[in-house]
Formats: C-alpha cells, structure tokens, sequence
C-alpha cells in the first residue's frame, strides 16, 4: 500500500510540474492565424516541442539577438509589451526570439508557477541554443514580469551563458522563501549589464521593492534602474517608449557592429 501511495504522490507531483499542454496549443493555433511578423518555430526542451517566434532585423547588418520571455501566464505575441519588444526591436538591428514559457491553468496563483522553472529555465537554453547555432552571435536576454524572474535565475545559475546583457521589466520581489523565487540573491551574483526598468504605476511588489533592488545589485557597476512615469504594469500608453529606452541602453552596453 504505501509504495502504491508513493507511486501515486510521485505520478501527481509530476502533473502538476508539467505545462498546461492544451493552453500552450490553443495559444499557438491563435497566433498561427493572427501572425503579421515574424515567423513560427518549434524548439525542443526536454523532450517537449514548444513555440518560438523569430523576427530578422529590417537593416542589412544586426547589431544582436533579443530572447525575450514573457509575464506569468502569457504567449510569445502578448499585447502590449512582448508584442511591442518582438516586432519593434528589429527596426532597430536587434532580431528577436520570443519563447513560449510553460503555464498553468488559466486563473492560477503565481506561487503555481514556481514549479515550472526548471522547464522554463530549459526552454531558455533551448533559445540560445538556436540562436547560437551554426555562428556566435551577440545575445541579450530580456524577462517581463515573472519572465524578468525566470532570466535572473538563468543567468545567475549560468554565468557562462555567452549572454551579454540582462533587461528585467517588472521585475517582482515575492514574498516567498523558495531559493528559485529570490531576485535579489540573483542581482547580487549577476555582474554584467542589466536593465532593471519599471512603471511607476506598477504591481506593489514591482514598485514596493525598487530601493531593494538597487541595493542589491550595488556591486554591479553596470547595473542601471529606469521607472517610467505615469504608466501601469502594461505599459499600454506608449509601448514605444519603453522600447525606445531599451534599445537606446543596449545600443550603449552590448550592440556590435558599430552604431545605429
């Protein structure tokens, strides 16, 4: 009886790691019939095929790759700020890759999604594994929300990625002991250039923990904090904006190939 328990408890653990497949191909059939720029890929992590959205640059010459990952919940092509990065960061020599994270089911908790991060950190590899492929290339990683969390933990646990510049939208502070949900024992490891930008409306514990933030990456001379005025989580206002401040920053700390 109690190895059949054992059994039963380890097959339940095992489900409730894995992503919500159904909602992932819901999410990608709705974007095949939506799609404007950019082009479909299907990756591979762990043995699971998982969506990617690929943009080449509109200039003769890149300056770099963009991997972006998105908030808790959402797809490669979410409006406002993935879709605003994925299809505006290619006017400006940056090609970009957005990667579908796993989910849960619609309406769960974000302390849900905490055991997903060893798949998501998996398919973040497997980005720049396909950026990478066949040539070096200058790769930048960029997390919003709960995907600002997911890139400080990549980076912090590979420091040897080959990655040459962080930028952390959103970036939340949990209010939670796991070791995987610990940003601000990230920014203390992390010592290459790193954006942390934020709104000034922002989730309270975007906004709450900013000074913290700052204190924690004190260490890293390249670190930089941006909030931008007068808009919420979404950065629905002026999406230009937020993208305009951070090409600016990676023209200055990681573009190759001269300037724009």
């Amino acid at each position: 009886m109690r190895s059949v328990l054992w059994l039963l408890c380890s097959v339940f653990t095992v489900i409730c790691q894995a992503s919500d497949r159904q909602r992932e191909a819901d999410y990608a059939a709705d974007i095949g019939r939506n799609l404007h720029v950019g082009e479909v890929l299907w990756l591979e992590a762990q043995g699971e095929k998982f969506l990617g959205l690929y943009s080449e640059t509109e200039r003769q010459k890149e300056v770099g790759a963009a991997l972006i990952v998105h908030d808790m919940g959402g797809q490669p092509d979410k409006h406002y700020v993935v879709h605003a990065l994925r299809t505006l960061l290619p006017e400006h020599r940056w090609a970009t890759l957005a990667l579908q994270m796993p989910l849960r089911e619609t309406g769960a908790p974000v302390r849900d999604y905490y055991t997903l991060f060893p798949e998501a950190l998996a398919r973040i590899q497997a980005g720049i594994d396909y950026l990478q492929a066949g040539q070096p290339r200058n790769i930048v990683l960029i997390g919003y929300g709960l995907g600002s969390l997911l890139a400080l933990q990549y980076q912090s646990t590979h420091p040897d990625s080959g990655i040459s510049a962080l930028v952390a939208i959103s970036l939340p502070v949990p209010d939670n002991t796991g070791e995987a949900v610990q940003p601000l024992d990230f920014l203390r490891k992390i010592d290459l250039p790193l954006l942390d930008i934020y709104a000034s409306l922002d989730l309270p514990e975007v906004v709450g923990s900013a000074r913290k933030r700052r204190l924690a990456a004190k260490g890293n001379a390249s670190y930089r904090q941006v909030r931008i005025d007068d808009h919420g989580h979404q950065f629905q206002h002026d999406q230009g904006l937020l993208v305009k401040r951070i090409y600016s920053w990676l023209h200055k700390v990681a573009a190759q190939g001269g300037p724009e």
